[in-house]
């Protein structure tokens, strides 16, 4: 253990290659993922058919009765799953977005890639009718269509962080407008399947989902990983990130790359969840205790708020079962006004 600039450290080797860990940093990401657990096995015991948490890690280790097998891996596990890996695909998302644009607002929600989802969705539905893998490939490309188009409207010989908010805002409430045109002009059996997709929610999804959406995060978790810390670098600007070797623009783009990916990733199995990646980084630096966004603080609070926030979905208003969309936008709204009231006390960033 070692000590830099007043934080204990960990240093972990492997041959040549060597990492270094803060302590705390470390202690909250497992903290983090003890409680997104605990919430997963609340969530798999609750319900019409109520198990005790023992019963559920025993079925989760592979013992069991067949009908407690059935409720737990067939009915419910699926859905858990889907919460923490969207929601941690959600909090790496917002954490890039974050580091690269440093402002807290700098966030997928914000700069309007789950409105330009939403577009696609109705495009697609409307072109060629209803289904998940519609559903999805409608998300996928409006969402990088919409990134591709506030990126180029941003450009300016670079990227500035406030520009590409600004014309992120101004893409969304361009996109919002036109959705409400085509929910106006679709017939009415397309305009009640879109308006409930655009909510978010992981109701009706299974393990057909599970497998896909695990490698494609997989995939982009490990992309990230090899882009190495050039994201730190990065968040300290363009001018020392190049003073210390860093090429920007590749580099900003590369990661601009998979955090768009991340977010339409999630947005093409569940939805437009919103808040999550918004929320997610600025919690998780503030439990680290880190100077800057941290990926994987980030990553275990985005799973853990996902989670929880599905979990009240299902529970509060049972046996209706809300989207959890509508969850995290009640609970982004009490943060986003704890986010301006600590901004103007000068807490913020």
């Amino acid at each position: 253990m070692n000590v830099g600039f007043g934080r204990r450290t960990l240093v972990l080797r492997a041959g040549p290659v060597s990492v270094r860990l803060g302590v705390r940093t470390c202690v909250s990401v497992l903290v983090l993922l003890a409680l997104a657990a605990g919430v997963g096995v609340l969530a798999l015991g609750t319900g019409q058919f109520s198990l005790p948490p023992a019963q559920v890690v025993e079925v989760l280790s592979g013992g069991g009765s067949r009908a407690a097998r059935l409720v737990v891996l067939d009915w419910r596990l699926p859905r858990v799953l889907l919460a923490l890996l969207l929601g941690a695909a959600l909090g790496l998302s917002g954490a890039v977005f974050q580091a690269l644009l440093r402002n807290p607002l700098g966030s997928p929600d914000v700069l309007g890639f789950g409105t330009g989802a939403f577009t696609g969705v109705l495009v697609t539905m409307a072109v060629a009718g209803r289904g998940f893998a519609v559903t999805a490939t409608g998300a996928l490309v409006g969402g990088l269509l919409t990134a591709g188009a506030v990126y180029l409207f941003a450009y300016r010989r670079g990227v500035q962080g406030f520009r590409l908010i600004v014309v992120g805002i101004g893409v969304s409430a361009f996109l919002t407008s036109l959705n409400q045109w085509f929910l106006i002009r679709v017939n009415l059996q397309t305009a009640m399947a879109a308006a409930v997709w655009g909510q978010g929610s992981l109701n009706e999804l299974g393990w057909a989902q599970v497998g896909p959406a695990a490698a494609v995060i997989g995939v982009l978790a490990a992309g990230l990983l090899a882009l190495g810390g050039r994201l730190r670098q990065l968040e300290l600007g363009d001018d020392a990130a190049a003073a210390l070797g860093v090429r920007v623009g590749p580099a900003r783009l590369a990661y601009l790359a998979v955090g768009v990916a991340l977010t339409a990733a999630a947005t093409a199995v569940a939805g437009p969840v919103s808040f999550v990646a918004l929320a997610a980084p600025q919690l998780a630096r503030r439990l680290a205790g880190t100077a800057g966004i941290a990926l994987a603080p980030a990553a275990a609070t985005g799973a853990l708020l996902l989670a929880g926030s599905d979990f009240l979905a299902a529970r509060v208003f049972a046996p209706t079962t809300l989207p959890v969309g509508v969850v995290t936008v009640a609970l982004g709204g009490i943060y986003l006004v704890w986010l301006l009231a600590a901004q103007g006390r000068g807490g913020g960033r």
